[in-house]
């Protein structure tokens, strides 16, 4: 009964996530066409100049400590009071130096004029240390349809922040106060919604149980963001900046199955694994439950982005653009493993293994500079995206197994779980190309290869169907 409860409260999670995400994502594109017909490029790159500063420090603000807020298995009103506090005071106390070391951050960057922007986003810091513990409760209860809720408010309020601001000329500065509309906004719902009300408190056993699995995953954090962004400076410092468009445009494309599937899942995923946690066979099925199920609906996505790079972008973003297509089909693999590498990291977490994730990072971020700069001088942007690929699958990949051993999760049953979406690939690589060999035209190759690879794939998943059709029907016991 308890199983079925959680089931039940993790699919409808799920959906909800899904829903935010898709709406969020949609909603998105059609701001940024509007803001970008308001505010001209090189306000936009003064925001963005910011924005890195802010996410960078965004990814250690609350030093991991609401994780171990999600994953306890204890009462929460013993653990909640010191949480409230180091978000707290790690947030401010880094809003601070962000104050103060703004000019140093904007002319390292040369772009001094981004000073008073990044002090103003400096605020969203304070805002994130204020809200992690309604976060971390949302996340821990499965309420994504509370984050629905602030996620939809903040967008509205941001939006009419943004675009009132843009009317009247404020260029980089309208996108700054709409990042804490946003935020601000989305607090209030959060704190509305949340019942459990706790204020700053301190216990020192709590909180040094708290620092010692959170400062490794605030370390992990960054280091991701190392990961993600490193590739950047290496093309642009080696290859230039028109192959740096060129792979930014790939790289933001193969990132649509990560964001699409990956992130309602990760919504819930270190919450279930915790909820789990404390039955170790049922733990040990349920990571290669989820990645069956990630696997079985990111595949179809992720080869048809891949198999079809060319004439998707040449069709969508026009031929000017067509040598992207290069690193595209490489950087969708890429994205492809980080789907279940980010479970991996959610599953780890819940166990309490933050120090391992920290190791696996460190060794990534190593591992990843030299191959990228070999990688860049041998061929170009696809050979960048070959080495991200590299180190992902040769290094990073057994590096989780090896990690996943004491729980007994071993990479022949997760074999198993994602074979019919692997041969079902198989088939969707053979018809696209079968397709592109027979049919001339960018437009028909698309249409008629989507459509003939989804039908083949479809049939070699077909027996899998009821776990899918098991997570859309589940519904949160009242």
């Amino acid at each position: 009964m308890v199983t079925q409860q959680l089931e039940g409260s993790v699919s409808s999670a799920i959906r909800w996530s899904a829903i935010n995400s898709l709406l969020q994502r949609l909603a998105a594109v059609g701001f940024s066409i509007l803001l970008a017909r308001l505010i001209a490029p090189e306000q936009f790159g003064v925001f963005a100049v910011a924005l890195v500063v802010l996410n960078i420090v965004l990814s250690v603000s609350e030093l991991g400590v609401s994780a171990a807020l999600v994953r306890t298995s204890g009462p929460v009103e013993e653990m909640a009071p010191t949480v409230t506090t180091l978000s707290l005071a790690s947030g401010t106390v880094l809003a601070l130096i962000c104050v103060i070391g703004a000019p140093w951050f904007a002319g390292a960057m040369d772009t001094p004029e981004a000073t008073g922007v990044i002090q103003l986003m400096s605020v969203a810091l304070v805002i994130a240390g204020a809200t992690a513990v309604p976060g971390a409760m949302m996340q821990r209860n499965f309420r994504q349809d509370h984050k629905f809720y602030a996620d939809t408010a903040a967008f509205v309020c941001g939006t009419a922040v943004a675009v009132v601001l843009a009317l009247m000329g404020f260029g980089a500065w309208s996108l700054a106060w709409q990042r804490i509309a946003q935020n601000l906004s989305a607090a209030i719902i959060m704190f509305w919604l949340t019942k459990d009300r706790f204020r700053p408190g301190w216990d020192p056993v709590q909180a040094r149980a708290l620092l010692a699995f959170g400062l490794p995953l605030a370390g992990s954090s960054l280091l991701i963001f190392g990961v993600m962004n490193v590739d950047y400076i290496v093309v642009g410092s080696l290859l230039g900046t028109v192959p740096l468009g060129f792979y930014l445009l790939a790289f933001n494309l193969a990132s649509w199955p990560v964001s699409a599937f990956s992130a309602p899942v990760r919504s819930v995923s270190l919450a279930a694994f915790s909820k789990v946690r404390e039955d170790p066979e049922l733990f040990q099925k349920s990571f290669g439950r989820a990645l069956g199920l990630l696997a079985l609906v990111t595949v179809p996505a992720c080869v048809l982005l891949a198999a079809l790079a060319e004439p998707l972008i040449r069709v969508v973003y026009g031929e000017r653009w067509a040598p992207a297509a290069a690193a595209l089909a490489l950087l969708v693999l890429l994205g492809a493993v980080r789907v279940a590498l980010e479970l991996g990291y959610d599953y780890l977490a819940s166990a309490g293994r933050s120090r391992a994730i920290l190791v696996i990072h460190v060794v990534w971020l190593g591992a990843l500079v030299p191959l990228l700069a070999l990688g860049a001088k041998l061929d170009g942007i696809r050979g960048v995206a070959a080495a991200h690929v590299i180190v992902a699958v040769l290094i990073i990949t057994p590096a989780y197994l090896v990690a996943f051993k004491p729980y007994g999760v071993r990479a022949g049953a997760l074999g198993a779980r994602l074979l019919r979406p692997f041969l079902g690939g198989v088939l969707m690589v053979a018809v696209v190309l079968a397709v592109r060999h027979v049919i001339d035209g960018e437009l028909p190759q698309i249409l008629v290869g989507g459509t003939l690879s989804c039908l083949a794939y479809a049939l070699v998943v077909f027996p899998m169907r009821h776990e899918v059709l098991g997570v859309l029907r589940k519904r949160a016991d009242a």
